[in-house]
């Protein structure tokens, strides 16, 4: 056997190997759509057939009874904030981490390193919000997210301005600006592609999340999407078809930003690390 037809073998080998995997993940998915729109009974069945008869309402009874309006608008405050905050302040971090390599400088970046790896202390964290008289708000929650997804922009963003040419700082100053001036107006517009990345990833992280609501926020007002499924799941764990309605319209608006910005999350992460 040549090795063009061994090379060729592997390859199909391999993709039929990460089809088969990805089966895993499609066939849930596909159980859980099409069981949004079956009855109680056919849904309980968890069959990737399609439904005898398509029942929409389903959706129209979760939006009602599972406070899906409200548990919308809380998660759009929470995860819109928390993307904002933590880009404009992890960008500006990095600003000065690319730039100056001094002692203190790498001391920081150690830092934001060892948030990485270090998980979050629940206890401290909840005392600390109640001292500071943010415990069950928005703004608590925000900030608690902002500290999690930190280190990860930090580490994004510093490699990615590492690339950009110090020359365009210098004549930032002999033009007159200043540091912030320079960071806004010359280097906040090149970072374009990771500032892509960097929202759709906090984006995942802060929607998706289940356990820091459920600690920071006591007032199911409050709530966003993913707590309402476990609100809704409670009152309706027999009605496999409103469970269901109710996970995919939880899921569909985080599904749609990573099929719209998947190209971008590539692109952005490997940009620092091939030219930095």
């Amino acid at each position: 056997m040549n090795y063009t037809l061994r090379k060729r073998l592997t390859q199909i080998c391999f993709q039929l190997l990460l089809l088969f995997g990805s089966l895993f993940i499609l066939a849930p998915l596909a159980i859980m759509v099409l069981g949004s729109f079956k009855d109680v009974k056919e849904a309980a069945e968890l069959s990737l057939s399609l439904p005898s008869v398509w029942h929409f309402e389903n959706y129209q009874v979760v939006f009602e009874k599972g406070e899906i309006g409200q548990a919308m608008i809380n998660s759009t405050i929470i995860t819109v904030s928390s993307v904002v905050v933590t880009l404009i302040s992890s960008s500006l971090a990095s600003f000065y981490l690319a730039r100056c390599n001094n002692a203190f400088s790498r001391r920081i970046m150690s830092v934001f390193m060892m948030g990485l790896i270090a998980p979050i202390s629940l206890i401290p964290t909840i005392t600390l919000l109640q001292k500071l008289h943010i415990n069950n708000t928005y703004f608590g929650v925000i900030m608690v997210f902002c500290s999690l997804n930190m280190a990860f922009s930090v580490l994004l963003f510093t490699g990615f301005i590492k690339t950009i040419p110090r020359q365009l700082d210098e004549a930032a100053v002999m033009d007159g600006c200043g540091p912030i001036r320079t960071f806004f107006l010359v280097i906040f517009p090149l970072l374009l592609p990771v500032i892509v990345t960097g929202i759709i990833v906090v984006f995942m992280n802060v929607w998706n999340n289940f356990m820091i609501p459920l600690y920071f926020l006591s007032d199911s007002s409050k709530w966003p999407m993913p707590l309402t499924v476990y609100n809704f799941f409670g009152k309706y764990q027999s009605s496999w078809n409103l469970v269901f309605a109710d996970l995919v319209m939880t899921a569909l608006p985080i599904l749609l930003v990573y099929l719209l910005g998947q190209k971008y999350i590539i692109d952005g992460m490997t940009t620092g690390a091939v030219k930095g």
